[in-house]
């Protein structure tokens, strides 16, 4: 028992393992500029990958309001900003989430705040995208969700084939949204009508 407490006490911190990256690239972590830069780092990863402590039903807060409204709620130009799970470097980019109530509206910051619970942890954009029509569709049981996120990967824009007007364009649709194509149109218009507004 005492051997496992100091193996426990002696484990090293995310500040401890990035003091060791910053000697493994060739730098000296005790120089004046980089001294305090392996806290920062552990405090900035902790940040960016807040949402795994999160979840939909504190994020809701009760946010869920009985409505009659049965037309289309649209939510655009989200700013999301994620890490990729294969290189930790960023993704960032705009989510548009719609929805056909039936009977449950939600507040519109929760939108925003589901976007950001799953996109704070390390993702990949097409997953990314599923989960956000998930916890939409869990939130409210609508009569369809419609997400759409259009990403830019530094992990293919700096390093690798290095395209840097890459764009990457994922969508999920499902209920009303996946089965007519009228409805699949028209959000894609109302997305398409902003667009030419910037």
């Amino acid at each position: 028992m005492m051997n496992e407490m100091m193996l426990l006490s002696d484990s090293p911190t995310m500040a401890d393992m990035y003091h060791h990256i910053l000697e493994e690239i060739g730098e000296d972590p005790e120089r004046e500029g980089l001294v305090k830069t392996p806290k920062r780092a552990e405090e900035a990863m902790k940040f960016l990958t807040r949402g795994y402590h999160q979840d939909l039903e504190t994020i809701l807060n009760g946010a869920v309001f009985e409505e009659s409204c049965q037309e289309m709620v649209v939510v655009k130009d989200i700013e999301f900003y994620s890490l990729c799970e294969h290189h930790l470097l960023p993704f960032f980019g705009q989510a548009h989430v719609a929805y056909i109530p039936d009977g449950k509206i939600v507040g519109i910051s929760k939108v925003a705040r589901i976007v950001d619970m799953f996109a704070r942890r390390l993702q990949v954009q097409e997953r990314l995208t599923d989960q956000i029509a998930q916890a939409m569709q869990e939130a409210l049981q609508p009569k369809g969700v419609a997400v759409i996120l259009e990403g830019k990967h530094m992990c293919m824009m700096i390093r690798g084939v290095q395209k840097q007007h890459s764009n990457v364009v994922s969508s999920a649709m499902h209920g009303a949204f996946r089965e007519d194509r009228d409805l699949r149109s028209e959000f894609m218009d109302m997305i398409r009508l902003n667009g030419q507004n910037r």
